[in-house]
């Protein structure tokens, strides 16, 4: 009997420690090799993630005549931006590399120059073309943007509603904080994506709901809606993306979104209770339909982005939109207007240095915040989010 609860114990150890892409449970060191297995169905284990956080990539291509490992975790600032792997007599390629800050980064594989996804990762950014393979770099303990089993968590769901602006069925995700209450009113973050992103990349990449429990757990926000929305409305490889996009997404929020959201959830129905936020392509449309619509957007969350004069002349001449007339702003009276952007994205040229230079010049209040060690990816707009724009939004 002492044998069999003995057995039962490592076993439900085993399950609880496993990793390295199991699916078992959600933890903050998924490819980390606990268990020496390689995900069901590859043929090795790759990535496999060290507690030094240095990294062995592995690549099973025996006829390949060269093989190299690129990613985000060699950005900012490293000299090296990428890694040759050597070939074993067995046709696997490998690299052991970093160590590298703890984070999630992207990376691809690049074999006689053709540039692919670890086959052997389950984990992956379709968000981006070509697709890349996701790298869970661990801490000791879970960072700000990972699960934390000490902690309560919220729900994220995907519904479905129709578009009279796109005339079809939009996907949108949608973030409830922990023991949701529908008989109390709760402030809602409008949140995009950027050029290409898929409706879910700020859940799936940005790690949104895990930030969001986090800062709620640590008191560092209340308890927030998080709408995930598809600014994809028109076709990013459209000649007339800019002309057709900025308008189109405005209607798309003011006759679908909004009262969608209203509808089906318990929500603050005013500004005050509004906060629209993207990154990216999603910064751009968060100007030009924050900027116009006071009414609607009482705070504002301006990510590695702003509207430059190649929109002005695709959209046509707006002054309230592109942050040049003091006197909407005056009228407007925004309750929080954030720019934002990372480390290795901003000179004195980047658009939204610019954009934050108008506006000091107008007396516009504003954060202007450049932080994080990466440039314009989820390593920058996660940090951004959790540093900065969230604990001071609804203040």
């Amino acid at each position: 009997m002492k044998h069999f609860i003995l057995t039962l114990a490592v076993l439900s150890l085993s399950l609880v420690a496993s990793a390295q892409q199991s699916w078992v449970n959600e933890t903050h060191n998924p490819q980390a090799n606990t268990e020496g297995l390689a995900p069901m169905g590859a043929r090795v284990i790759s990535p496999e993630v060290h507690d030094d956080h240095t990294v062995t990539f592995r690549l099973y291509a025996p006829n390949a005549k060269e093989v190299v490992v690129r990613g985000t975790m060699f950005t900012g600032g490293m000299e090296a931006r990428s890694a040759e792997m050597t070939k074993d007599d067995k046709g696997v390629w490998s690299v052991k590399a970093g160590p590298f800050t703890p984070d999630v980064y992207t990376y691809t594989f690049s074999v006689d120059g053709v540039s692919f996804v670890d086959p052997a990762n389950t984990l992956h950014n379709h968000g981006t073309m070509p697709a890349s393979s996701l790298l869970y770099v661990h801490g000791d303990a879970p960072a700000y943007y990972d699960p934390n089993p000490a902690i309560d968590h919220g729900s994220v769901t995907t519904s479905y509603y129709n578009s009279t602006v796109s005339n079809g069925l939009r996907t949108i995700v949608i973030y409830t904080p922990p023991h949701y209450n529908p008989k109390k009113r709760y402030p809602v973050l409008y949140l995009m994506g950027g050029s290409g992103e898929a409706t879910d990349s700020w859940y799936k990449y940005g790690q949104v709901n895990w930030i969001m429990d986090n800062m709620i757990a640590e008191r560092k926000i209340e308890p927030t809606i998080v709408v995930m929305v598809n600014n994809q409305i028109v076709h990013r490889s459209s000649p007339n993306h800019s002309a057709l996009s900025f308008k189109m997404m405005e209607r798309e929020y003011k006759e679908c979104i909004i009262p969608w959201v209203d509808s089906h959830y318990s929500t603050i129905k005013c500004s005050k209770g509004r906060a629209l936020a993207g990154l990216s392509m999603g910064g751009r449309h968060t100007q030009y339909i924050g900027f116009r619509n006071p009414d609607l957007f009482g705070s504002l969350g301006i990510l590695s982005a702003a509207l430059t004069a190649a929109d002005e002349k695709a959209f046509g001449k707006d002054d309230v939109a592109m942050g040049r007339s003091k006197e909407a702003f005056d009228k407007a009276n925004f309750d929080y207007i954030y720019i934002g952007a990372g480390k290795y994205e901003t000179n004195d040229n980047s658009r939204h240095t610019l954009l934050h230079k108008q506006l000091e010049e107008l007396g516009v209040e504003h954060e202007y915040y450049i932080g994080g060690f990466s440039a314009h990816d989820f390593m920058t707009w996660r940090h951004l989010l959790y540093y900065s724009f969230l604990p001071n939004l609804w203040k």
